[in-house]
């Protein structure tokens, strides 16, 4: 796995890069230390391009929600994790409404690396304070944990914090065509596009087509919101 770090501190870049390649988890390819940069280092060349991006929220200048938007922007197969030490619910919602694949609480290291394969695995990744605070409740346990939302049965938090009407997310999922229903579950399990279609024997443009359907039905704008509500529901 490549990976890449933006951090507004040097020596969280540094001890991050040590890790992960001392333990074999990722290469490293770049560290930024502002959203300028990371933007820059994204595009630089198709090879700067990580598997997963790990990113702060507050850092000088450009802040990591911006650099994430105009990443995603360019490239949204962007696989973007957050890691941070805030965990004020505005930035966690803006974090999952442009469609990152997760947000961490720095409180122990060790929670990255699972993160991360979590991540490449397709996962949509949240710490258990991270799903506290969506939900309005207090962290069900340690929250340096990271929580894989697919296969998560307890903590799961609205798809944005502003959708708390959970009696008509319910009924408009039911209201959805069984066709639809079953490509919803299956991007909750972290399936993409083409796997999805070999699934359900669809070509990727029928999935993709009605994967926009399903957005636009629910209110939603990206898929890991229609993740996280069908997780939520399906509890």
């Amino acid at each position: 796995m490549r990976t890449a770090i933006a951090d507004d501190d040097p020596i969280v870049c540094q001890s991050l890069a040590t890790i992960l390649s001392a333990t074999g988890t990722a290469d490293v390819l770049w560290t930024a230390n502002d959203g300028n940069a990371a933007v820059t280092e994204y595009f630089r060349s198709p090879s700067s391009r990580p598997d997963v991006l790990l990113i702060d929220v507050q850092m000088p200048g450009k802040d990591g929600l911006t650099a994430a938007r105009e990443i995603l922007a360019k490239d949204p197969g962007a696989k973007i994790l957050f890691l941070t030490t805030f965990a004020d619910r505005s930035y966690i919602t803006q974090a999952v409404s442009l469609g990152a694949r997760g947000y961490l609480i720095k409180q122990d290291v060790a929670s990255v690396g699972p993160a991360l394969q979590a991540v490449m695995a397709g996962q949509i990744v949240l710490g258990a304070e991270v799903l506290g605070k969506l939900s309005g409740d207090g962290p069900s346990h340690d929250a340096a944990d990271a929580v894989d939302l697919s296969n998560s049965s307890s903590g799961i938090a609205s798809a944005v914090g502003r959708r708390q009407d959970h009696a008509a997310d319910r009924a408009a999922l039911e209201a959805l065509p069984e066709r639809d229903r079953d490509i919803a579950a299956l991007v909750a399990e972290g399936l993409d596009n083409r796997d999805i279609a070999a699934k359900l024997f669809l070509s990727e443009g029928t999935v993709r087509n009605r994967i926009s359907g399903i957005l636009d039905k629910m209110g939603l704008t990206n898929r890991t919101q229609l993740a996280i509500l069908w997780i939520r529901e399906h509890r």
